[in-house]
């Protein structure tokens, strides 16, 4: 079955839903010295997560100017952030429109933490601790989510931060597997100073292929067990998620990572082309500029869908490959012009349909869908049962179709990412060391590999410029020196 796209999908707004405010967050106890959220963020519901390599001025700018409320830096290393003054500044770049801002930072030296808040404190609204990352990197570190099982050492990190400081101390977390022990978890947390938390609905371990859904009955509980604003954060991929988030858990405000990722438009209940988005980011990155790493990042998720497809290989690999604004701006000129002939309606667009489920063309921006963590399992173990059965070893070819090994092919995918780097050519000789089987150095004085050549030096007092050992010269140099110091000690 084929299923017809026409152009009322340009720019197709969806109904939004009306936001009834919860009983219990209208009779909010929290007081105006509390109440950050009211007081100080101005009441923000839509909200762009701190992401790293992300949530960089270009990209918040580009989130403000289509709904979002309040927007997080990237976390930021409170370590580095003290010692690295061009670290600093970049992270600290910032304008008028882009506030109100939170600053988040990652460390666990609560004197550390306290140096890097107090310096960014002139330059945002609030301070930030991430006690949430669950990646690797995060373990080998010991900080985010990999503190929370050291309640001690958050007590009085957060303590020492809201003590200390001009602006609010926030705190972003994951939740523990169990409701209760997540609830005593945010309320120490408040009790140590906390003035606003955001709550992940997932654990540390769900991550990766194990993500999963996230739990908004933990948000829900400790929502209801602190007197101070809650943001949620977990399963957000659409303004109606964002509305039914609100309605069912009490939260202030709700937080979008990936969501805004694939869909900056997303708080606006828009499903725009993707080359509108990348453009408009484009020309915010030329007035506020980022790291090529950034925007190949950004580019890579907004157009997601459409550099699946086989056609549009040569794009993919011209965005992987390329690092200036002029390659960036020519992949999103090429997949433009490409499908928005299809966007306006003037060809028809024809896909395959498994289902009679609505399903939006590939160039719109749309949310990205993981699988859950049960079938990511399920593929993992088949995979495995495939390589064990495989008996043939796997070949592989280059361009040319010759039979290279998956070294040599691993080498000529880095070269073809890097074309314009010339290639080191090593000089091998033929010729080989007249005392062991090694080549013989061009440069050698004495026609002789490199260890040869420095035994050969020492056992009969010569020189070699070639291999810059000196052994005749330096000992000539210190019969000299001793011959000097003698004749001064004969003096005296």
């Amino acid at each position: 079955m084929h299923h017809i796209f026409h152009p009322r999908f340009k720019h197709h707004k969806m109904s939004s839903v009306s936001v009834n405010t919860s009983d219990q967050l209208a009779t909010d106890s929290a007081t105006s010295e509390t109440n950050i959220w009211e007081n100080v963020l101005s009441s923000p519901r839509y909200v762009v997560a701190p992401m790293v390599d992300a949530s960089e001025l270009a990209w918040r700018l580009l989130s403000r100017r289509h709904g979002a409320h309040l927007c997080y830096t990237p976390m930021l290393h409170s370590s580095v952030f003290c010692r690295d003054p061009k670290y600093r500044r970049e992270a600290l770049t910032s304008t008028v429109e882009d506030r109100p801002l939170i600053v988040q930072f990652c460390g666990n030296d609560p004197n550390t933490l306290l140096e890097a808040a107090l310096l960014a404190e002139p330059y945002c609204d609030a301070v930030d601790i991430n006690i949430g990352c669950p990646q690797a990197i995060a373990k080998r570190g010991r900080y985010g989510a990999f503190l929370q099982d050291d309640w001690d050492l958050l007590r009085r990190i957060v303590s020492t931060l809201s003590k200390s400081l001009r602006v609010p101390v926030t705190c972003k977390l994951r939740v523990f597997a169990e409701i209760d022990k997540t609830v005593k978890y945010a309320q120490m947390l408040e009790t140590a100073g906390a003035r606003l938390l955001t709550v992940h609905g997932r654990t540390r371990e769900q991550k990766g292929p194990l993500t999963g859904i996230a739990s908004w009955d933990h948000i829900k509980a400790v929502r209801q067990a602190v007197t101070i604003p809650v943001f949620a954060n977990g399963n957000i991929q659409c303004l109606q998620d964002i509305e039914r988030c609100i309605e069912e858990t009490g939260v202030h405000g709700v937080m979008s990572a990936e969501g805004n990722l694939y869909n900056p438009y997303i708080f606006e209940a828009c499903y725009p082309p993707s080359w509108e988005p990348a453009l408009e980011y484009l020309d915010l990155v030329e007035r506020y500029p980022a790291p090529p790493s950034y925007i190949r990042g950004h580019l890579f998720k907004l157009f997601q869908h459409t550099l699946c497809l086989a056609e549009n290989k040569e794009e993919r690999e011209n965005l992987a490959r390329n690092s200036t604004m002029e390659s960036f701006r020519n992949v999103v000129y090429a997949l433009r012009d490409r499908y928005l002939p299809y966007h306006e309606g003037h060809l028809i667009w024809q896909e395959e349909m498994s289902n009679h489920n609505l399903k939006l063309p590939p160039w719109l921006c749309q949310p990205y869908i993981r699988h859950l963590p049960e079938e990511n399992i399920q593929k993992l173990e088949i995979e495995k049962i495939e390589m064990q059965n495989e008996t043939v070893k796997r070949k592989f070819r280059d361009e040319e179709g010759n039979e290279i090994s998956r070294k040599r092919l691993k080498k000529l995918k880095r070269i073809a990412r890097r074309p314009n780097r010339p290639a080191i050519i090593v000089k091998r000789g033929s010729d080989l060391c007249c005392d062991c089987p090694n080549p013989v150095s061009h440069k050698c004085v004495h026609k002789l590999c490199r260890q040869c050549c420095r035994n050969k030096c020492f056992i009969e007092n010569l020189d070699c410029a070639g291999h810059r050992n000196l052994t005749k010269t330096r000992r000539q140099m210190a019969i000299e020196f001793a011959a000097k110091r003698k004749a001064i000690q004969d003096k005296i």
